[in-house]
């Protein structure tokens, strides 16, 4: 493992490495940013840290923050930390955002600080150690997976995540693109502030400008007080913009200087606010194409894109599957008080098949299937009616087919609604205080859903005094 060196002055960087190479590090020193950018894209699998200069001589076109951004782009998993002889706040903060994990003046350099440096910037070389570690930081942002793909998609998000950059997550429908975005604001400097997700299909075109920039009173009909948008409401956080790829070709330039300059106007204004965002895209679209036909600007997908990570569908990562599985039933035995499983010749059939919807499709399939087989067991069989499939094939190249081939995915939804509260009303004997309880909201939200799905109480309770 290599610790690159890049200073222009000589004396420095030799005094360095002598220090590095006393706790065990091979090192290499370099002067100039052109030749520590050629080293780092010729080496970069055996480089473990960066020590990296922000001042250079005049003539030099880039500096020590350039170099910087370049990795991190680049090169994500390669730690860097940058030594100033000036150490100026503004070089500290642009060099934190832009991802690097250490800041140190040379005034304050020593033998101990340096091991300190060391210690903890430079990734664990305990591959399996990591691949673990990576694996619960997935897990607990709900993404589960153990596959290669997943497990880089994890060392990306944790990289890009320490970052400012503006990230796009490309991947067809129902692969999790939400949970990675999560994720990344998750690892970010900004996790404690909000997360704010822009739904672009669903925002009338009307109101996009008010919706995410807001307004002032009186700035057009119906605009009865003042209004923050959601540019506001995400300031020091994170804004998902969704469906990036849906937003019409008029619209897009109004995003350029909220991006490029962080300030927003509000409609009706002429008064700009400063806004602190990181912009983090999504779609299933391929952008490229877009672009081609002329239907997104290359401007905006340059500004989102200055990472991209890429989901694989869930048929191209099968050995995350049973992985899924579990997860997904745990969670129902948990909040409901039950020790339901599936079969293995279940799990078998459930880990075959296409998986045309990815992990949303698989999903909705075991929960269904969980919250409407009333045996423990549940068998192929009934995966068999759930999925409506014409005939059970363990090496079924057909996708599975959530409940209906009819219903809008809204329907869906309310029909496992549906099911279950009758399964939870069955289990409480018709009794809807308790239900309610179980199903962890208000008695009156039940009443609510009983009504709107038309659910005869009564059936539950009869049925509970004919046992008796």
């Amino acid at each position: 493992m290599i610790v690159l060196i890049v200073d222009d002055n000589k004396d420095f960087s030799s005094t360095m490495a002598d220090i590095v190479s006393s706790f065990g590090y091979e090192t290499k020193t370099l002067h100039t940013p052109d030749d520590a950018m050629n080293f780092v894209n010729r080496y970069s699998k055996s480089i473990g840290l960066v020590l990296l200069d922000i001042e250079f001589a005049p003539e030099e076109k880039l500096d020590g923050l350039d170099i910087l951004e370049y990795i991190r782009k680049n090169y994500p998993s390669i730690p860097a930390v940058m030594i100033s002889g000036k150490g100026t706040i503004e070089s500290a903060v642009r060099a934190t955002k832009l991802g690097a994990v250490n800041f140190i003046e040379k005034s304050i350099v020593s033998k101990e600080k340096i091991k300190s440096v060391l210690e903890s910037s430079i990734a664990p070389t305990d591959k399996k150690s990591e691949a673990e570690d990576i694996k619960k930081f997935l897990a607990t942002h709900g993404i589960i997976g153990k596959s290669k793909a997943m497990l880089e998609i994890g060392d990306s998000i944790i990289r890009y995540g320490r970052t400012d950059l503006n990230v796009l997550i490309t991947g067809e429908t129902g692969t999790g693109k939400k949970l990675v975005a999560k994720a990344l604001h998750g690892a970010s400097r900004r996790a404690k502030h909000p997360f704010v997700t822009v739904d672009i299909p669903n925002i009338p075109k009307e109101l996009f400008q008010s919706e995410l920039f807001g307004h002032i009173r009186g700035s057009f009909s119906g605009a009865t007080e003042t209004k923050k948008g959601l540019f506001h409401e995400a300031n020091k956080g994170s804004i998902f913009l969704d469906e990036i790829g849906e937003m019409s070709l008029d619209l897009q330039s109004n995003l350029f200087i909220p991006i490029e300059e962080k300030v927003v106007r509000r409609v009706g204004s002429v008064q700009s606010e400063e806004v602190d965002i990181r912009f983090i895209s999504a779609t299933d679209m391929d952008l490229m194409k877009s672009m081609n036909e002329g239907k997104f600007r290359e401007q905006l997908y340059h500004r989102l894109r200055e990472c991209e990570i890429t989901i694989p569908p869930l048929a191209e990562r099968k050995e995350d599957i049973h992985d899924i599985i579990e997860f997904y039933v745990k969670k129902h035995n948990d909040d409901f008080e039950e020790s339901k499983f599936f079969s293995p010749s279940a799990i078998e059939f459930l880990c075959e098949q296409r998986w045309h919807g990815n992990v949303r499709e698989l999903a909705s399939v075991i929960r269904v299937s969980m919250q409407t087989v009333l045996h423990d067991r549940i068998e192929v069989s009934e995966l068999h009616k759930i999925m409506n499939t014409k005939s059970i094939h363990h090496k079924s190249e057909t996708p599975g087919q959530f409940l209906s081939n009819t219903r809008t995915l809204k329907e869906d939804l309310a029909e496992v609604d549906k099911k279950k509260i009758e399964t939870v009303l069955q289990k409480c004997n018709g009794n809807v205080s308790k239900s309610a309880a179980m199903l962890g909201i208000s008695r009156e939200t039940l009443h609510n859903k009983i009504r709107r799905y038309d659910i005869d109480v009564q059936l539950f309770r009869v049925r509970y005094k004919k046992d008796e």
